[in-house]
């Protein structure tokens, strides 16, 4: 994210309006082009997807939620909630 001077960019009345609510304080816009899902761009869902969708698949084959923890070096908690929301 690029940080632009409001006063390089804006015409002056609408520069004027904005300072009426964030005078000298940090503004974020937010882009109005489409965002993409979270980690669609560095394949970091499709990775987590997998994982979690393996775990169900073991867990249903009968493979206990500690051996699942050793073998994806998660917590036994963490195990229970990917099985919860996946089944």
């Amino acid at each position: 994210m690029e940080y632009l001077n409001a006063a390089d960019v804006l015409p002056k009345k609408l520069l004027k309006e904005l300072s009426t609510y964030v005078n000298g304080q940090l503004l974020y816009v937010p882009s109005t082009e489409n965002k993409k899902s979270w980690g669609s761009k560095s394949g970091s869902r499709q990775y987590y997807e997998q994982r979690n969708s393996n775990i169900v698949e073991l867990y249903q084959k009968n493979t206990s939620i500690d051996e699942l923890c050793e073998q994806f070096n998660l917590s036994y908690d963490t195990i229970r909630k990917i099985i919860k929301v996946n089944l």
